[in-house]
């Protein structure tokens, strides 16, 4: 019977363990605009703060509204960024058809949670996390600049 209450307990703090693990997020991490340029080739176009800026909501996850406004403001900042609207609705098209929670990417919908979160709203203690995540990496990127490439040589 004892050995039986000593197992319960060892079932269960693992259970405990494994659950606390998995909300946890990681660290806040970005490729700026993922599979696509992050600016123009050519001239001076520039949309990469809006990538960063829509990482932030992918790697902070949520619900699929969340998701979604996310992915209209992406859309919304790289027009108000470009004036090109094509390339914006291009953006948007990409993102909503290549960014969702069951894809095994590193830019999937709540990246920053262990795979297979899903659509999950945040609870108050995951807010937490991420308001002290995201806090720090805006202190040190205020602007959500994106680094410029090296020129070669």
């Amino acid at each position: 019977m004892k050995a039986h209450s000593i197992l319960a307990t060892l079932v269960m703090t693992a259970a405990c363990a494994s659950a606390l693990a998995q909300s946890q997020i990681a660290a806040f991490s970005t490729d700026g605009c993922s599979l696509f340029p992050d600016r123009a080739l050519v001239g001076q176009g520039d949309w990469c703060r809006c990538c960063l800026a829509h990482d932030l909501a992918y790697w902070r996850g949520g619900t699929a509204e969340e998701r979604l406004q996310a992915d209209k403001d992406l859309r919304s900042c790289v027009l108000e960024s470009t004036q090109n609207k094509a390339l914006a609705e291009f953006m948007y098209a990409g993102v909503r058809s290549g960014g969702g929670p069951q894809f095994s990417t590193t830019y999937r919908w709540a990246y920053g949670w262990p795979q297979g979160r899903g659509y999950q709203p945040l609870s108050e203690a995951e807010r937490a996390q991420v308001f002290k995540l995201e806090t720090e990496y805006r202190a040190s990127n205020p602007g959500l600049v994106c680094k410029k490439p090296v020129a070669s040589q």
